[in-house]
């Protein structure tokens, strides 16, 4: 093969030294669990160009619109995705909807890897009658409202009950308790959208039960959540000492998170009402919040008229096996529960996004291996719709992390034929384009975050959020 003298021919020779194609790798959605996909493949390959597509004009989904507007050290994380997105071999393209605008087979015509990170954009539903009433809302909705999610700005909440019940022992739980229990002074300097605010300034709501179908010992949420709840300024826990009772023996050889997630509680089911108002100078809480254990929801009772809700039926359960894996089975027995207010709390679904990708739609995510999907070679997933909607940020950053290296490994091992150059976003935008869709860019996000911390400065806020894409389009000139 080699020419005269050992030396290859030139063409080879000029093919040799040619740089390889750059690999163009597509991350879908812009959440944590998108950026993080990127930030890895960027940090570990010097020469791949990530684009990251959403569906909404502006960035960082469930850390902008899940977590809670009083928790802002949790949202330090957008400093770490500004960055990614200021490298030059990263850009961003809001207001477009893979699946919609562009499709999956168009995304794979155009690079060398797809990832699917777009989260878990439903709710689980509790199916049973009464569900759909008025004055019952999703977790994943209500959070939304609060948050400034767009499709959830009309949801309009009716807050004029006193007391309001959780279905769900969980963070985001305990999240929405807290927002419903906190003095409005608190709520006043987060970045809280102004219409929730207003509604919260007008709820009646004073009690708030979170009901979970299992034990003490099975509640998902966290130490730090709960002891947050506890010290909530003018409110006072409600536990039961008996739900407890023989609780501290069966935690003496658990892990410790759960053993002093435990050891809290029975501390506070055990506080003394005049120990807990001391602080309060005697005066008493004039709101209060308190758990339920062993109670499935059955039915959600209609008012006289059937326009609304007006409570709850629940079974009463029993546990089978201990731990993580008990059971719950109901006993027979039920109880009512007088509640205008039903805040279902059990959890997030993805969706299937395209028909060209596999889903399970009984386990609500992509069938994948490490991040890659099955069958269909050159695509992978990461977060929520590759592992289930469970874990804080830094699970699914680890998990993302592990979705990019498969990239970084099938890129390495030539399972990812780079030979074909892609042209990556020239050809999408020309798709998009002649579909209508105008795509929107980071600097653009960057002029919409800028009225927002300005329009929030003069409100003394972090920032005031803009609900209403059509407004956001307008302020970048779309």
């Amino acid at each position: 093969m080699a020419g005269a003298g050992g030396r290859a021919p030139l063409g080879l020779r000029r093919w040799l030294s040619s740089p390889a194609p750059a690999p163009r790798v597509c991350v879908v959605g812009s959440g944590p669990a998108g950026f993080y996909t990127a930030q890895h493949i960027l940090k570990h390959h010097g020469g791949a160009l990530v684009d990251i597509y959403e569906k909404l004009p502006i960035p960082f989904g469930l850390v902008r619109f899940g977590v809670a507007p009083d928790h802002p050290e949790v949202k330090n994380v957008i400093n770490t995705f500004t960055q990614t997105a200021h490298s030059e071999r990263c850009a961003y393209y809001g207001n477009v909807t893979v699946g919609r605008d562009v499709t999956v087979p168009e995304l794979q015509q155009a690079y060398h890897a797809v990832v699917l990170s777009y989260g878990a954009e439903d709710n689980r539903v509790l199916g049973i009658p009464g569900e759909n009433l008025p004055g019952v809302y999703s977790a994943r909705a209500f959070v939304g409202w609060y948050n400034g999610l767009p499709e959830n700005q009309d949801l309009k909440p009716d807050l004029s009950c006193e007391t309001a019940l959780i279905l769900g022992h969980g963070n985001v739980a305990l999240d929405i308790a807290r927002i419903l229990l906190s003095p409005l002074q608190l709520l006043r300097k987060t970045d809280i959208t102004d219409s929730s605010l207003a509604a919260l300034a007008c709820s009646k709501v004073k009690r708030v039960w979170l009901v979970g179908r299992r034990g003490p010992l099975q509640v998902a949420f966290t130490i730090k959540e709960l002891r947050e709840m506890i010290n909530l300024p003018g409110t006072r826990a409600v536990l039961d000492p008996a739900d407890f009772t023989g609780l501290e023996s069966a935690v003496k050889d658990a892990p410790r998170p759960r053993k002093r997630l435990t050891e809290l509680m029975i501390k506070t089911a055990l506080e003394k009402p005049e120990e807990m108002q001391a602080a309060a100078a005697g005066a008493a809480a004039p709101r209060e919040w308190g758990l339920k254990f062993q109670r499935s929801p059955q039915e959600v009772l209609p008012s006289a008229d059937g326009r609304r809700a007006r409570g709850i039926r629940m079974a009463l359960t029993r546990l089978e096996g201990s731990g993580d894996s008990a059971k719950a089975i109901p006993t027979g027995d039920v109880e009512e529960l007088e509640c205008g207010l039903v805040v279902s709390s059990i959890g997030y679904r993805s969706l299937p996004l395209d028909p060209a990708v596999p889903f399970d739609s009984q386990r609500g995510i992509i069938p994948n291996s490490s991040g890659r999907v099955e069958g269909v070679p050159g695509l992978y997933c990461s977060g929520w719709v590759k592992r289930g909607p469970t874990g804080v940020i830094i699970t699914t950053m680890n998990d993302s992390f592990d979705t990019a290296q498969s990239v970084l490994e099938d890129l390495q091992g030539g399972v990812l034929d780079i030979s074909p150059s892609r042209e990556g976003f020239g050809l999408v935008e020309s798709i998009l384009h002649s579909r209508g869709v105008r795509p929107v860019s980071f600097s653009d996000w960057e002029k919409i975050d800028a009225t927002e911390v300005a329009r929030g400065k003069a409100a003394g806020k972090p920032r005031e959020k803009i609900v209403d894409p059509a407004e956001m389009l307008q302020i970048i000139g779309h």
